[in-house]
């Protein structure tokens, strides 16, 4: 066993899964702990590979550090990378980063110190910020309907309502996957992450049902990490549409039949007024995410 295991999963952002490492080493430098990191590669048709089996042999000479690399021959998504990059890993306690991650100084030590000499939490997410350093929104409360009918209606993640960034240390109902930390018992007790959900909406399932088990989640404000957001998607219509099916499936399998027909009138809803202003505006964007949108609701 090894003290830590950081896992990185990477789809065609060679540039940025490199920056990412390059700041997590750096970040690690000066740590008293043993990390080994662990990167999964959704087969990539980018110079991810190249680049990978490059870095594995420049930090080959490093005492504390190890590093290896599982290059999968498909795109096994958000969840089944981590999960198979977990039963691979030998660390007590998981660090899980995105590879559009910018680790800022020591927020690695900073937040592992911190998550294994507090009780309180099974969880522990760090304090993101966008590429201006500008706080980056990333815990919110569990998605209840009137928390969906504000995000969706009343500009909630915008208001800083229905998602926030604490400027202090303090209990949260979920954070953002792209930084999560636990240890690997508790990860293993609530079975990892939900391989149905190909990606969006893992970490809100992961800490609901870690929740439901009486395991708390908590937003550490002293760790810093650039979070770009996004990176491996290509555009916005696909983390709308991942949203989509993530909370169907979410409200399908931990709510009751009356929510889940109230979710599907909320997001028919939205999708249907997005559509209607993107015909009016002849914003093809809005016309084409959002005639998908409308289809994965009626096909759910």
């Amino acid at each position: 066993m090894t003290d830590l295991s950081i896992i990185i999963i990477s789809y065609n952002t060679v540039n940025i899964t490199k920056k990412c490492l390059d700041t997590v080493f750096e970040s690690l430098k000066n740590a008293d702990f043993q990390t080994e990191i662990i990167v999964v590669d959704n087969n990539s048709t980018d110079e991810s590979v190249e680049m990978l089996n490059g870095y594995r042999l420049q930090v080959a000479s490093y005492k504390k550090i190890f590093f290896q690399t599982i290059f999968s021959k498909e795109n096994l998504g958000f969840a089944k990378g981590n999960n198979l990059a977990v039963r691979q890993a030998k660390g007590r306690n998981i660090l899980f980063l995105n590879s559009d991650i910018e680790v800022i100084e020591d927020a690695i030590p900073k937040i592992y110190n911190y998550f294994i000499r507090q009780s309180k939490f099974s969880f522990v997410g760090g304090k993101l910020f966008n590429k201006d350093m500008s706080p980056q929104d990333s815990a919110a409360p569990f998605y209840s309907i009137l928390v969906i009918v504000g995000a969706l209606f009343l500009r909630g993640d915008y208001l800083h309502i229905t998602r926030f960034s604490p400027n202090k240390t303090k209990q949260v109902d979920w954070v953002s996957g792209a930084c999560i930390m636990t240890t690997r018992e508790n990860y293993d007790k609530i079975g990892g992450f939900d391989e149905n959900i190909f990606m969006y909406m893992d970490e809100v399932d992961l800490l609901y049902r870690a929740r439901t088990l009486g395991m708390l989640t908590g937003f550490y404000s002293d760790a810093h990490f650039i979070h770009l957001g996004s990176a491996s998607s290509r555009g916005r219509t696909q983390p709308i549409l991942q949203v989509y099916k993530g909370l169907l499936y979410f409200y399908k399998k931990h709510h009751n039949h009356f929510d889940n027909q109230v979710l599907k009138f909320l997001l028919h809803l939205k999708a249907y007024i997005a559509f209607i202003i993107g015909k009016i505006s002849k914003n093809h964007y809005l016309i084409s995410t959002y005639a998908e949108a409308l289809e994965i609701v009626k096909n759910n």
